[in-house]
């Protein structure tokens, strides 16, 4: 009997847990395919090899109808390419019938950069929840991703060398990211309140359990909305921090390194940031 589309489909997400994919990788590619599999059963299309260019492309305009953004069908439309790039490394199928597909078009909002009142009010909104209060430092003071936060051990705390070593499940890379003194500080607290476990996840739960990244993000959220700040999420801590660090005159190479950016381009782009965020009313031209 020979393999059908959702059996190739348990077979990709086995061929990418061993490539070592994050786990979030693996979560939204699964999903995705899901979708696209459960969608051609209806058909009765369970052969990936009968599977064309139109069926994708059928696909995309029904999530197009279901109000689904450009973002959104872009990024189903990557899953599926690389589910059929697979197909097509182990010769299941002679071409990928998503490369010619023809995608939304869309453009990345800005990113949202904090005001220091924000920031401010944020702090003070989590102040007395000591493990929420200090991931807001962390953030805010190293521009550490949120995936590399919640995968922090606690043994990749240096005090001594005021260091934090983040790592990128994406990328297999590692970098230390120095600690300021606000940073430091925080940690240190948190580790006086820390529950005792032999978890070696640096962030855990009252169960002792991994704080895992969606409900730090949730956490994060809600005292965004205590704040009073609208319109943000955790990645725009990490903006804040660059745009901060590059108003403060911090080299662009450094900046990039710090933030683990791949291309230096990338940290680049905050530049047009500084102007607009920049607290022109304290600054003294200094006479030559």
């Amino acid at each position: 009997m020979s393999k059908t589309l959702r059996d190739y489909h348990s077979a990709f997400i086995t061929a990418l847990k061993k490539k070592k994919k994050a786990a979030s990788t693996l979560l939204a590619y699964g999903k995705d395919v899901e979708q696209l599999v459960e969608e051609l059963e209806t058909q009765r299309m369970t052969d990936p090899t009968q599977i064309t260019q139109e069926h994708i492309e059928l696909f995309a305009q029904n999530l197009k109808d279901k109000r689904y953004t450009d973002k959104s069908i872009v990024r189903k439309m990557n899953s599926m390419k690389a589910f059929f790039s697979y197909l097509h490394e182990e010769g299941v199928v002679e071409k990928n019938p998503v490369s010619s597909v023809e995608r939304p078009k869309y453009e990345n909002a800005a990113p949202r950069i904090l005001t220091k009142v924000e920031y401010r009010a944020l702090r003070d909104a989590c102040r007395s929840d000591r493990r929420m209060s200090t991931i807001v430092e962390v953030l805010l003071q190293t521009g550490i991703r949120i995936s590399e936060l919640a995968n922090l051990a606690v043994s990749d705390v240096d005090a001594g060398k005021r260091t934090i070593l983040a790592k990128n499940s994406e990328t297999h890379s590692e970098r230390a990211i120095p600690l300021n003194n606000a940073a430091l500080r925080a940690i240190q607290e948190y580790l006086t309140v820390r529950p005792k476990t032999r978890e070696k996840t640096l962030f855990v739960t009252k169960t002792c359990k991994p704080f895992l990244v969606r409900n730090i993000r949730a956490a994060i959220d809600r005292y965004f909305r205590l704040a009073g700040i609208t319109g943000a999420k955790v990645n725009d801590l990490r903006h804040t921090f660059i745009v901060e660090q590059l108003a403060a005159g911090t080299p662009l190479v450094y900046v990039s390194q710090l933030v683990g950016h791949r291309r230096i381009t990338t940290t680049e782009k905050y530049l047009q940031f500084l102007n607009k965020n920049l607290d022109t009313s304290t600054i003294k031209i200094e006479e030559l």
